[in-house]
Parts: C-alpha cells; sequence; structure tokens
C-alpha cells in the first residue's frame, strides 16, 4: 500500500515538471513571437519615414468654353429660277443635226428646248429668269433627254418620178440657139448637097446630150453632127415636170 503512495507521488510531480515546461515554452515562443511583432512595426515605420512621399491631388480641369461655330450656310438655290422647265424635251427646229424619231404635222404645245439653256424635264413649262449657260466642268446632269423630236417638221417632198424621153418631132422651132454647121470644103470640092437629119436627145435644161445622123450624104455628116450638140432648146414640161425629149434637127446643105 505505502509502494503505491510512493509510485502516485512520483508521477504527480513528473506532471507538474511536464507542464511546467510546457508554461515555460509557450512563455519563450509567445516572448519571441511579441518581440518579433514590435521589431517589424518599428521597421516598417522608419522605413515609412525614410521614403520621400509626395502628395498628388487629382484636381479636375477647368472647363474650356467652346467658341461657337459658325457655319457657312450654303445659298438655297431655286432650280426654276436658274433653268427652264419642259414637260417634254422637244429640240428646235433649227437643229438640223438631231434626226427625230416620229414626224408630225401637227404642232407641239409645248416649247421647243432654247439653245445654250440648262432644261429639266417637269410637270410644267416654265422659262428660266435667270438662265444657267451649260458649263464644261464635271457635274451632276440635271436631266438627260429621253426623246427628241422635230417640232412641225413637214413631211418630205416626194421624190420626183422620172419620165421615158417623150418624142419631140422635128425640134428646129424650139431652138433657143440653132448652131449653123459650117459647109465642109470637101464635100464642096465633091458637089455634095442635100438634107442631113440629126437624131438627139435633150435633157430636162434644153441641153443636147446625143447627137447622131440618121440620113444624108456621108462628107456632110459630121459637120451637122457637130452643130446639133452646140445647140441650145427651150426645156419641155409634163404635167409641171421637166422631161427628156427625142427629136431631129434637120440641117440643108446647098451647093453654090
Amino acid at each position: 500500500m505505502f509502494d503505491n503512495l510512493v509510485e502516485s507521488g512520483s508521477h504527480a510531480g513528473d506532471a507538474k515538471r511536464k507542464g511546467s515546461f510546457i508554461l515555460v515554452t509557450f512563455a519563450v515562443y509567445g516572448v519571441l513571437f511579441l518581440a518579433g511583432a514590435v521589431a517589424s512595426i518599428m521597421l516598417a515605420t522608419e522605413s515609412i519615414d525614410q521614403q520621400n512621399l509626395e502628395l498628388t491631388a487629382l484636381i479636375a480641369p477647368v472647363p474650356v468654353p467652346q467658341a461657337a461655330k459658325t457655319e457657312a450656310k450654303p445659298e438655297k438655290v431655286i432650280i426654276e429660277k436658274n433653268v427652264d422647265v419642259r414637260r417634254e424635251l422637244i429640240a428646235d427646229v433649227t437643229r438640223a443635226d438631231l434626226v427625230p424619231k416620229t414626224i408630225s404635222a401637227k404642232a407641239s404645245d409645248v416649247p421647243p428646248v432654247r439653245k445654250g439653256v440648262v432644261t429639266m424635264v417637269g410637270t410644267s413649262d416654265i422659262n428660266a429668269a435667270a438662265p444657267m449657260a451649260p458649263g464644261n466642268g464635271t457635274g451632276s446632269i440635271i436631266s438627260a433627254p429621253q426623246k427628241v423630236d422635230i417640232a412641225e417638221a413637214p413631211p418630205p417632198p416626194p421624190k420626183p418620178t422620172p419620165h421615158a424621153p417623150i418624142s419631140g418631132g422635128v425640134l428646129n422651132g424650139k431652138a433657143v440657139h440653132l448652131t449653123q454647121p459650117p459647109y465642109p470644103a470637101i464635100a464642096r470640092s465633091a458637089h455634095a448637097s442635100g438634107q442631113v437629119v440629126v437624131q438627139v436627145l435633150i435633157d430636162e435644161n434644153g441641153n443636147v446630150l446625143t447627137a447622131h445622123a440618121s440620113s444624108g450624104h456621108p462628107l456632110l455628116q459630121a459637120a451637122a453632127v457637130a452643130a446639133a450638140k452646140s445647140s441650145k432648146f427651150t426645156p419641155t414640161k409634163l404635167s409641171g415636170q421637166p422631161v427628156k425629149v427625142n427629136g431631129v434637127i434637120i440641117y440643108n446643105f446647098v451647093a453654090q
């Protein structure tokens, strides 16, 4: 029994020593931790004091009043005062360089496009108060003509139908100038004489186109044909239209 009591008192002493050791250990660690914390704070404070800190103040910029912008307003141009307006673009009859698409005998109630004035298509026919001439620079076309007609263009006159030459018989009396042939010396030496009939074709103006001898002495035919070709006749008309005429010219050669 006493042995047990002695053993229990020994265990109680060990436990007490262990508890004291643990407390001392914790106390030492606590002191060391506290000392480290204080040293860190002091070092940090000293480091902050040594730094050159600048205080930067953020100041809002002072608003600068903007100058009033004066925009130049473009001058409003009334198109109707500078250009002509037409319901339909119709060229003037003097524009011979334009070929009409249609030809009408009825006069158009739309005035023709004026020369040298810009014209646009509209709902009415108005002449500009201050006409604007077309320029030669680059720009937009107000309107392009889609139809060009010639107002009051008369129909072309029908081409005359050529008529066949008519027969005029003996044409000596219709001559404005009838050339007399000379008497050839060779025919005079041979005592050649008599009539020479020359067949001629006269054009619409009365000039001899062709001539050839149809009868007569051979020595006299050349002189008669030459005289016939240089003769001039009155133009012959049929229904008011000049025509060609076939006929004969008779020359009399009398031997002396």
